[in-house]
């Protein structure tokens, strides 16, 4: 049994004592205990080395405290796994190369068996498990088909995301073509997490909020429900995350996931009379809020609170991740604050 399920509770809209916290890209560069990892390993061979992954994984339970750990691996790891050339350019980011463009060139790329071409991941998560003994959740993650389709025919990130653009409007059966078999991929790599020791999985739907409202419903939700319904699970919480969907947002709530995660634009309470009845919810302190002093950290951490109100389902965490250059004590400080303040919320 986990010590701290606090988060799985949450997931399920169970009965609480307080709001768990955890950060999206907490295992990251503002540690200086991760750079110190870094400066001996480039970011990739951290991802693939499951030792070098657990302890970065681990890192932010015991210096930050929060109440869920979340694997430490990257979205890209799929396309790679599926024959595209992946490298981590420093301070560039990723670059896939030979983006895909074309019919043929969907029809190269293969089916992946998860404890096979991605092995290093799984072991990664079996054996943070073991480290971590129980003390909190451990969340498995993807990239959503439509995330990760977006980066393997731009080869990278973008700024005006014309490839992919121009990919669905004038091959829209080779890109669903495309999406069918990465949401294959993605539910199948997702259920060897869980079956790996995985608590909880979170999907990234990073570049949803680029799609018109029928372009995301075409290209982006039938194929998150895809895969969430592929996916083998017991009772594992499903987290979707789709930033800058503003929109649709009932839509979401019926896809089967149990959480939304919620950018920093949303407003926690207009979401909750929406669609909180039937899914719980996770966000959402803009992550800058983070370079303030400890007072208005607090104040932010207690609108955010507040703005959610009394009741179970709420999952607090920052409306996207924390970013490089935070200071750590300002991270530590809201943990705490959360932990201390949000008790009121929870008097039965």
């Amino acid at each position: 049994m986990i010590k701290n399920d606090l988060f799985l509770r949450a997931c399920k809209k169970l009965p609480i004592e307080r709001t768990p916290i955890w950060i999206m890209r907490q295992a990251g560069r503002y540690l200086p205990e991760y750079r110190a990892v870094r400066d001996k390993h480039d970011f990739l061979t951290m991802c693939k080395t499951p030792e070098l992954a657990t302890e970065v994984t681990i890192q932010p339970i015991d210096i930050i405290g929060v109440d869920a750990a979340i694997i430490f691996s990257d979205i890209l790891v799929i396309p790679e796994a599926m024959g595209m050339k992946l490298e981590m350019i420093e301070s560039k980011g990723p670059k896939l190369y030979d983006p895909i463009r074309n019919i043929q060139q969907v029809k190269s790329l293969k089916k992946i068996d998860p404890t096979k071409d991605l092995k290093y991941v799984l072991d990664a998560v079996e054996l943070t498990k073991k480290e971590l003994t129980n003390r909190v959740p451990l969340i498995g993650f993807s990239g959503s088909p439509w995330t990760l389709m977006t980066y393997m025919v731009e080869g990278g990130g973008s700024k005006n995301f014309s490839e992919i653009k121009k990919f669905i409007y004038n091959q829209p059966e080779a890109a669903h073509q495309l999406l069918n078999l990465i949401s294959e991929n993605v539910a199948d790599y997702l259920s060897a997490k869980i079956e790996a020791g995985a608590d909880a999985i979170q999907i990234f739907d990073t570049w949803g909020g680029i799609l018109s409202q029928d372009d995301f419903k075409e290209f982006s939700l039938q194929y998150i429900q895809k895969v969430i319904s592929l996916i083998k699970r017991n009772d594992e919480p499903i987290i979707v995350f789709a930033k800058g969907v503003h929109f649709l947002l009932n839509e979401l709530a019926n896809i089967g996931a149990d959480v939304i995660g919620l950018d920093w634009t949303m407003d926690l309470s207009e979401v909750r009379n929406k669609i909180g009845d039937k899914i719980s919810l996770q966000g959402n302190l803009d992550p800058t809020v983070l370079y303030a002093n400890h007072e208005k950290i607090k104040e932010e951490a207690i609108k955010v609170l507040k703005s959610y109100g009394n009741g179970n389902g709420h999952i607090f965490n920052l409306g996207h991740g924390i970013l490089p250059d935070i200071n750590p004590e300002n991270v530590k400080h809201l943990v705490n604050v959360v932990k201390e303040e949000s008790k009121i919320f929870h008097k039965q």
